[in-house]
């Protein structure tokens, strides 16, 4: 299982918005590592490139952060069944992993190779999001399925 945890109290709906904020205080500290450390150093790193690389790297935080706030969404979603809910969950943390940690790494080593494992992490995020909504979609027809029938059998009990 994903993100196990010892704590009793713990759910998978707890589980993905624990994984969602600490998510998101990384992204909170990579933007200050990249505003006070990194702009710098990639100044006198890569003098030609360094705005570029900065960019990269405001990027990475940037999806980071969404993604962070889509894992605390999902986790306070409760029309989500815990198989559904992990799945969408493990494939925004990998997306995330494969699209702003690549960039991070490229900006930081210039391992070309990196870049090209971005678009994987970034159609891995599209479909993470992609299945959310299906399942939301999903959900709300079976909701609704089930309000009906609810109503037409309370409707009939009060009939007789």
């Amino acid at each position: 299982m994903i993100l196990k945890s010892t704590s009793p109290n713990s759910s998978p709906q707890t589980r993905w918005v624990t994984a969602g904020c600490i998510l998101a205080g990384l992204a909170v500290g990579f933007g200050a590592i990249g505003a006070h450390l990194v702009e710098g150093w990639f100044e006198t790193r890569y003098p030609d490139d360094h705005s570029r690389r900065l960019e990269l790297w405001e990027t990475a935080v940037r999806y980071q952060m969404y993604h962070a706030l889509g894992l605390i969404a999902l986790g306070l979603s409760s029309f989500l069944s815990p198989r559904s809910r992990n799945v969408v969950g493990l494939m925004m943390l990998i997306g995330v992993t494969l699209f702003s940690g690549c960039l991070f790494a490229y900006a930081i080593t210039n391992i070309k190779p990196l870049v090209h494992i971005v678009p994987l992490g970034g159609m891995t995020l599209i479909a993470s999001w992609t299945v959310f909504a299906w399942v939301a979609l999903r959900s709300g027809k079976s909701t609704s399925r089930s309000t009906n029938s609810a109503s037409k059998q309370t409707s009939a009990e009060s009939a007789s």
